[in-house]
């Protein structure tokens, strides 16, 4: 209320004494002490203070009204916008202020206002569902595990032998719950961003990625024909969580392929930065889907993932690594069946700097690849 009654108190003010100055007021007094004296001596005051006493007072009163009248009638929008933000809470970010009727600064605050909701409550949305997701994968293996270990001890005629096999299993069970937890590691990780930046080349960590898969794929009933392209390629960043990057769409790329199909790798330096391009045959996937696949457990026919299939973390990972080095990261379709996805990195930056966010977002692009 005193930020508008101020203003208009000084300027009324000013305007009042300014005009008051220029006036003056004549007083007429007698001259001489006899009582049948006719003479009068005429006297001005140059400035009425008391008229200007009384104005001013009267201007202080109008101006803490005036001020009051403004304060409500401007600071209403607001005080609606201030308590319906403070109603809503995680339970209820649905709600929102919806703030119609007007066409000024308080409406598009309202509306900013009402796109974070919403931005909230997406993300909230998907922080449940990936909880609800990460608690079935963790308890699979472990309800597995205990059914295992109570078949081999309430069986009477149980050998060494039978023994042996189920702990076999649970060995197994644990190793892939071990791998999950491995996983969520890793994307928390590289949701967290990069704190320490180091240099190094991208085409060496394809190089170890693709060593380590080579046993791998001589063991598969059907053969992948794996091309490599690797040149030089420097970028600076985590080379741990680019590793875990390249493995995962190197992974996606074997796992979900057709037999006899492809699997190409390609690594080399652009323009400001360096470049990741990972192709493979395989299933033909729905342009409108493929982001849905870079999101947590997620799988293309929307089927619960079966252990030995992975987790549906492997292109989640890729998308947070990515973000985490500020690396741009595109998807495509490919007609024939299986993706081709591209990782544009920055190039080498000096000193330790944060992951800064993803310069451009996932896209998905129906037009097959050249």
């Amino acid at each position: 209320m005193l930020l508008y009654a101020v203003p208009f108190f000084a300027s009324g003010s000013v305007l009042l004494t300014a005009a008051l100055a220029g006036t003056r007021v004549s007083v007429s007094a007698p001259v001489g002490t006899g009582p049948d004296s006719g003479a009068h001596q005429v006297r001005t005051a140059h400035f009425p203070f008391l008229t200007w006493s009384v104005s001013m007072v009267v201007l202080a009163l109008a101006s803490v009204g005036v001020g009051w009248l403004v304060a409500a009638r401007f600071l209403r929008p607001l005080r609606a916008i201030t308590l319906g933000a403070r109603d809503i809470s995680a339970n209820n970010l649905h709600r929102r202020l919806g703030l119609s009727g007007r066409a000024d600064e308080f409406a598009e605050l309202a509306a900013t206002l009402d796109d974070l909701f919403a931005r909230l409550e997406a993300a909230f949305a998907s922080q449940r569902r990936f909880v609800a997701h990460a608690s079935h994968e963790l308890r699979t293996p472990l309800t597995a595990q205990r059914a295992v270990l109570q078949v081999a001890l309430a069986d009477p005629d149980t050998t060494v032998d039978s023994l042996r096999a189920a702990c076999h299993e649970v060995l197994g069970l644990g190793g892939a719950q071990e791998q999950l937890i491995g996983s969520l590691l890793t994307l928390a990780s590289g949701q967290q961003g990069v704190d320490q930046r180091e240099p190094f080349d991208l085409a060496d960590v394809a190089r170890r990625v693709l060593a380590d898969r080579s046993d791998r794929l001589a063991t598969r009933s059907t053969a992948l024909t794996v091309e490599a392209a690797l040149g030089g390629a420097a970028v600076s960043g985590d080379p741990t969580l680019v590793g875990s990057l390249l493995a995962n769409l190197v992974d996606n790329a074997i796992r979900y392929n057709r037999p006899g199909g492809l699997v190409e790798v390609t690594t080399s330096a652009v323009a400001g930065g360096a470049r990741l391009f990972v192709r493979n045959s395989g299933p033909v996937v729905p342009p409108a889907e493929v982001c849905r696949l870079f999101e947590p457990f997620q799988q293309l026919d929307g089927r619960r993932i079966r252990h030995g299939e992975g987790h549906g973390l492997g292109l989640a990972i890729v998308a947070a690594v990515a973000d985490a080095h500020g690396a741009t990261l595109v998807a495509t379709a490919r007609p024939t069946g299986g993706l081709d996805v591209e990782v544009t990195f920055p190039g080498r930056q000096t000193g330790d700097q944060t992951g800064g966010e993803l310069a451009a977002g996932l896209a998905s692009r129906s037009a097959g690849s050249s």
